[in-house]
């Protein structure tokens, strides 16, 4: 069986390493020494000044929602993950959907200011499948009408724009260190800023808003991770880059295998170093995405619609149209990709789409 992603593992011995720590230092939680060790390390190897690990990506945005006491409306992507729209949603705000290009798959940048409002306080964007967006024309958009600006940048760890970490853009960027992540602590997530008074808001948020024993300065909830969750990240950590350059030759070697097959593939920002987290591929129609996904199915191949619906169209939010992101997501493939991942089994998965092709 071919899985769309499987997580990386450290060596065993590696990780039982930490944990013997965790058990020497009698610490699990609350911003124990691990925790406190991966932020260090985190930090240097992003090249960010200010990063709270977090539970999870989803909360992460919704500490930074609330560290930028954001209301109203936030114009976001219709084309992500749906954590990006449901917490905005969760934090009691509405989302307004930006189209996307539909050759980056990002937000498209022409689209946003026809959608603001007077109520409208930031833009939320994502870095869809690591690719970065178009920065510096959506900070231009924010600067002239004195929105906030935070990225979804689950999908992109090791991603660069213009030289810099893709986590310096924006008033905070949020990472996801899920288990499907190119770098995962099980579960886990970001917060990451360079303005030390939002990270030391969004410290307290994490943390119950705890400011001392019995001294509470904000409303904050449990968003910390543990020293478990830390000792998996520290293991994974060294691999990085390891992981960086597999995904990066799996990548070419599909490109390879799928030539002379009328799929499109993401075009990547020529300002992003990009980090090959993610294969997708768009079809002409869904009725020829349909059937090589059942057609790799049946050969225990098994793909993902990332991402369908577009959530524009979710049942819970009142959606303005969107039309390219619609569009691409009925005919949108993310293909096999993960470090054990082999060459022969991507001339297996590219075999059986040649031949439904055919067919």
């Amino acid at each position: 069986m071919i899985t769309v992603t499987k997580p990386f593992f450290p060596p065993i011995e590696e990780f039982f390493g930490y944990v013997k720590q965790v058990y020497d230092n009698n610490w699990l939680t609350n911003n124990g020494p691990l925790l406190v060790q991966l932020e260090t390390k985190l930090k240097e190897k992003l090249d960010v000044p200010h990063l709270l690990v977090t539970s999870n990506g989803t909360i992460a945005i919704q500490i930074a929602i609330r560290a930028l006491e954001l209301e109203g409306e936030i114009i976001t992507t219709p084309f992500s993950y749906v954590a990006t729209t449901s917490s905005i949603l969760w934090q009691h705000c509405t989302p307004v959907f930006a189209d996307i290009d539909p050759f980056t798959f990002n937000m498209d940048p022409s689209t946003i200011e026809k959608l603001i409002t007077p109520e409208t306080t930031a833009i939320l964007p994502a870095h869809v499948f690591g690719n970065s967006c178009d920065i510096d024309a959506i900070q231009e958009i924010a600067d002239r009408h004195s929105l906030r600006v935070i990225y979804d940048g689950a999908h992109c760890f090791g991603t660069k724009y213009k030289g810099e970490s893709v986590f310096k853009s924006g008033d905070i960027s949020t990472a996801s260190f899920h288990a499907t992540k190119l770098f995962n602590t099980a579960e886990g997530g970001a917060v990451i800023t360079n303005n030390p008074d939002l990270n030391a808001k969004m410290e307290f948020h994490r943390n119950f808003g705890h400011n001392g024993p019995g001294i509470f300065e904000d409303v904050g909830i449990n968003g910390k991770n543990s020293e478990l969750h830390a000792a998996f990240g520290l293991a994974n950590l060294p691999y990085a880059d390891e992981i960086l350059g597999r995904l990066k030759a799996l990548s070419i070697y599909y490109d390879v295998q799928l030539s002379g097959i009328p799929l499109q593939t993401q075009t990547i920002n020529p300002d992003c170093e990009y980090n090959y987290a993610y294969y997708p591929v768009i079809f002409p129609t869904e009725e020829i995405l349909l059937k090589t996904f059942n057609a790799l199915q049946v050969e225990n191949v098994f793909t993902r619609r990332y991402f369908a619906p577009s959530l524009n169209r979710l049942k819970f939010v009142k959606g303005n149209p969107a039309p390219v992101s619609e569009d691409i997501s009925r005919r949108i493939l993310c293909l096999p990709l993960y470090f054990s991942l082999t060459e022969k089994e991507i001339e297996r998965i590219t075999s059986i789409i040649r031949k439904s092709w055919r067919n």
